[in-house]
């Protein structure tokens, strides 16, 4: 799929198993998801540029690299996605932070939202939008609509499970944003949840039924 990145890392793959796993708490599971984002962030800032800089070391001057001036915004759809938020800004401490409240029809499945705040100057902003999981896809396409609509430009979208139903509905809706996966399950379920998944991520994130 075009746009797309799923991870093989030994590491994140581990960590996502953990994830799984019903007998894993609260505290542990939050840790696990800042972690898997922090590895996922990491690799998916892959591409910002870079410009030549001089600093002075405690040896002599000399002329190194450093990111080129590209002002970041992580864009969290409530309430999961909060939980993804410091494993990016413990890489980048100096991104902005907004956020999206999306709540989900349960007949329908169909998004609705309830909240947006967007930090200033979107437009020109790299945006990165949490959510750990991507179902049928239908949260995560409106999230994108609304930060566009208001005028961002340059949009990933960074998740840690998805369904392919999922997939193929944001890629097809949003073709021009990159998006990030640590892994693809094997469906959605009748009442649209991930197979096998790793249940409601909000409520293990947060420690909430």
């Amino acid at each position: 799929m075009k746009n797309v990145t799923i991870y093989d890392h030994p590491l994140i793959q581990h960590k996502i198993s953990v994830l799984r796993n019903v007998e894993t708490g609260s505290t542990n599971f939050r840790r696990l998801v800042e972690e898997i984002t922090m590895l996922m962030c990491y690799e998916s800032m892959r591409d910002l540029p870079l410009e030549d800089v001089e600093v002075e070391t405690p040896i002599a001057k000399t002329k190194t690299k450093m990111v080129a001036g590209v002002k970041l915004a992580v864009v969290p759809i409530l309430r999961a996605g909060l939980g993804m938020v410091n494993g990016v800004l413990n890489l980048v401490p100096s991104a902005r932070v907004g956020h999206i409240g999306l709540y989900r029809d349960e007949e329908t499945l169909e998004p609705h939202e309830y909240y947006c705040k967007l930090p200033k100057n979107i437009e020109s902003r790299l945006v990165i939008v949490t959510d750990p999981m991507l179902a049928t896809g239908g949260s995560a396409v409106s999230a994108i609509k609304l930060i566009k609509d208001r005028g961002g430009k340059h949009i990933k979208f960074m998740c840690l499970i998805a369904a392919p139903e999922g997939l193929e509905a944001l890629t097809k809706a949003h073709p021009d944003v990159e998006v990030y996966c640590a892994h693809v399950d094997e469906k959605l379920n009748e009442n649209g949840y991930i197979v096998p998944g790793l249940g409601d991520a909000g409520d293990r994130i947060f420690g909430t039924k």
